[in-house]
């Protein structure tokens, strides 16, 4: 990781510099955990308490699929879709993530026990999968997580409800 934060502060590290970093295995993100996702079920919204369902857990990277990126996130926000994220409301994030995962088996790496929290980020892409070409190793990029592409009707009234919303 520290070889990373240094090409990110350098600020003059090239492309192929970065695309040569070695990517760790693993990282430390705040999550929540699947089989916990019952755990506030009788208790109002405003007694549930984000803090016991959140978890500091070290998580695989990723292998990189098909217009994905491995970005060095340096910022993440903390809003309502955390929150809303941590005590399972309005549904469970778990739900939107099963349903996606039955779409292809590209798409099942993603319905996994936990999920991690975080729906914004500022930071470094560090690999680019197939089908990438805005973006390359080294650039500096702001992202969300929300990808709706309203192809169902059920979609267009409400984009939380749309069956292809991950």
């Amino acid at each position: 990781m520290q070889q990373i934060l240094d090409a990110i502060q350098a600020g003059d590290t090239s492309s192929e510099d970065f695309a040569s970093i070695e990517i760790p295995d693993s990282y430390q993100a705040i999550t929540v955990h699947k089989d916990e996702q019952t755990m506030f079920e009788g208790i109002k919204s405003r007694d549930k308490d984000p803090r016991k369902s959140l978890h500091l857990d070290e998580v695989a990277v990723p292998e990189l699929g098909p217009g994905e990126a491995i970005v060095a996130v340096m910022a993440s926000a903390i809003n309502y879709n955390t929150v809303w994220s941590s005590i399972f409301e309005p549904v469970s994030t778990f739900s939107f993530l099963e349903r996606y995962g039955r779409l292809s088996p590209l798409t099942k790496r993603h319905d996994l026990p936990y999920h991690i929290v975080g729906s914004d980020l500022a930071g470094v892409v560090l690999r680019t999968g197939p089908g990438v070409t805005a973006w390359k190793p080294g650039d500096e990029v702001v992202a969300h997580c929300l990808s709706v592409e309203l192809e169902d009707p059920a979609g267009h009234n409400d984009t939380m409800m749309d069956p292809q919303q991950r």
